[in-house]
């Protein structure tokens, strides 16, 4: 059995207009997940948070989370399970490609707010070893293909609304707001964004707003071995959610928090898939108007979340999978 490795970044930008209150609870407490359920050795989960708990040394920002993860690829070989939980805000940012104004991409906002973009994660996943897999947990606004260019299994759908039961704020910085705070620093008048963090940020600046002629090394990204849990599609927000009942009035993000509950509630193993499909069943119960949606290939649709090894259901268990919770098991799907 290979190792596993996860890397687990919280940033609830504290003392900022864009605080939130519970993305460091969601990687404490999925650390503990990946510790009593997945197998996962302490000393190979990295913590990064912008407040101080126990066993994070270091602050989320770009650079910072960007090293965790080259650190973890750089350990990987073939059997290796990867995980990457980013739990905090995200945001959109419009295309530089001439030709393409209208075209957003999706990023994630560190603490420094040196954002990391779907072009960062998926030239990440492309040095991983053949025969490892790396799954990312974002829960964040915009998240769905966080992964650039990997396939939609499971995307865009409709809810009816409902009011949520719960106080929650959205997930989400817009990437005009990022280009006027980091402006506010910049001595030169009226940069655009990609000169702004080109400039603030220099060689920790994501792929994005590399020169044109460094972009067009990465044109030739494909579909590759990601995995991606999104909270969200890309057009929606995320929500932080301050829990009045079960959690002790602890503040969650609604996705991390759906997915805990799923996995609590199901011992056995569940696919990537099952896990996607039953936190949008929690989602919807809660009120929420945020779709969960999973990225990858086939094949790794149907694979155990996290490599988890239990047995697979029975044909009869299948049933009552199906019939109780409203979503067929993967064995069911193919028959």
């Amino acid at each position: 059995m290979g190792k596993r490795l996860a890397v687990l970044v919280g940033c609830n930008y504290p003392s900022t207009q864009f605080m939130l209150h519970g993305c460091i609870n969601d990687v404490v407490a999925m650390r503990d997940v990946l510790l009593q359920r997945f197998g996962f050795d302490s000393s190979h989960v990295e913590l990064l948070t912008d407040v101080p708990v126990p066993g994070s040394l270091i602050l989320p920002t770009g650079a910072n989370i960007k090293a965790a993860l080259n650190r973890m690829v750089d350990k990987a070989e073939a059997g290796d399970v990867l995980f990457f939980h980013f739990s905090g805000h995200g945001t959109t940012i419009s295309s530089l490609e001439p030709g393409q104004p209208f075209r957003q991409d999706e990023a994630i906002v560190p603490c420094d707010l040196n954002v990391i973009t779907d072009m960062d994660l998926r030239q990440l996943i492309r040095r991983l070893p053949k025969g490892s897999s790396f799954t990312i947990l974002s829960d964040s606004c915009h998240s769905g293909g966080l992964i650039d260019k990997e396939k939609e299994q499971i995307g865009h759908s409709t809810l009816e609304k409902i009011i949520p039961t719960v106080y929650h704020r959205p997930k989400s910085i817009s990437s005009k707001t990022i280009h006027q705070c980091l402006k506010s620093v910049w001595p030169e008048p009226n940069p655009d964004i990609g000169s702004l963090m080109s400039g603030i940020f220099g060689k920790d600046v994501s792929l994005k707003f590399l020169p044109q002629l460094e972009r067009d090394l990465f044109k030739s990204l494909d579909e590759n071995e990601g995995i991606l849990l999104s909270g969200c599609e890309a057009n929606e927000t995320s929500a932080d959610v301050v829990w009045s009942n079960s959690s002790g009035g602890k503040a969650y993000g609604a996705f991390t928090s759906a997915v805990r509950q799923v996995l609590a509630e199901n011992s056995g193993a569940l696919s990537n898939r099952q896990v996607v499909m039953m936190s949008r069943k929690v989602l919807k119960e809660h009120g929420f108007q945020q779709h969960a949606c999973l990225y990858s290939s086939d094949g790794n649709a149907g694979a155990n979340f996290l490599g988890s090894q239990q047995p697979s259901p029975t044909p009869k268990e299948q049933f009552f999978f199906s019939k109780y919770t409203g979503v067929a098991t993967d064995e069911a799907v193919k028959n």
